[in-house]
């Protein structure tokens, strides 16, 4: 008897054997992880200093000096353990997903590997770019908008002239860990909501959802990407705006993937002659 090339794979093995593998699979990512962890933290002060260009940035076009301060005195240390976290997570993540598919491949037919690589692919891809829009584009907005509640500091820095008839200064003096904790949090936002169109174009591959659902829900869409937006940024009007214009057309995308996979989805089901088209079912009269 031959076996289909859809056949899974070597799936007979024991429950027991599955644990062993999988604790396997979950030793070697927390290895990855450690290690990735160590080389972030021997270098978290240029990583640091990295982060902190959009805010030097935006103080530079105001003429003032970029500096953070130290609010605590453990401060330092904790940030720069927040950030070999945060850098060792983004450095094995490679090497995780790839002990993840390790472990789940097995128990896939051929052609649902074939499916989900791309999305695989996709998925880094989009949290990378959603990163970067937000370090590129959104911080700096943000930085400046905020800076603009400064007193003494509103004059023309072109000229260096400043206005001096405020009765009380009022100038940035950002804590590190604040600073910080502000930035990782844009920036984890854009990435993990610019996921949206791997996760929606997914489940409308599996079948789950519907280009026509998708379009029939947009209202709803708006009003959840906007709770989302208010829960995932800073409490600020203007974060969560540029994050709603960020979202709102990843969602329409989305739409446009999910409808071209069901035309292809049609078009290979007419060809073998199993397509039902359900608006002729409808208005076909029952005997």
């Amino acid at each position: 008897m031959t076996s289909s090339p859809d056949d899974i794979d070597d799936s007979s093995a024991p429950l027991i054997e599955h644990l062993a593998e999988l604790r396997t699979r979950i030793l070697y990512s927390l290895a990855a992880f450690v290690v990735a962890m160590v080389i972030c933290f021997t270098v978290w002060n240029p990583i640091f200093n990295f982060l902190t260009h959009p805010i030097c940035d935006a103080l530079a076009e105001r003429q003032q000096d970029c500096g953070l301060v130290l609010i605590k005195l453990q401060e330092g240390f904790f940030v720069a353990v927040r950030i070999s976290v945060l850098g060792g997570f983004a450095l094995s993540f490679p090497i995780i997903a790839y002990q993840m598919w390790r472990f789940v491949a097995p128990g896939l037919y051929r052609s649902e590997k074939q499916a989900f690589l791309p999305f695989i692919i996709a998925s880094p891809a989009m949290f990378i770019a959603g990163a970067a829009f937000a370090y590129y584009v959104v911080l700096p907005i943000a930085f400046n908008f905020f800076l603009n509640f400064q007193q003494n500091f509103g004059g023309d820095p072109t000229t260096g002239a400043i206005a001096t008839d405020a009765p009380a200064g009022i100038v940035f003096q950002g804590s590190m860990e604040q600073y910080l904790s502000l930035t990782t949090g844009f920036v984890m936002a854009f990435g993990i909501c610019f996921q949206l169109p791997v996760l929606l174009t997914l489940m409308g591959k599996a079948g789950l959802i519907t280009s026509r659902g998708l379009a029939g829900m947009r209202r709803y869409a708006i009003v959840l990407i906007l709770v989302v937006a208010a829960l995932v940024t800073p409490p600020d009007i203007m974060s969560q705006l540029i994050l709603f214009s960020a979202i709102y057309p990843l969602y329409e995308i989305s739409i446009l993937l999910i409808r071209r996979i069901e035309k292809q989805r049609e078009a290979r089901m007419r060809a073998e002659g199993t397509w039902i088209d359900e608006d002729e079912d409808e208005e076909t009269p029952k005997a």
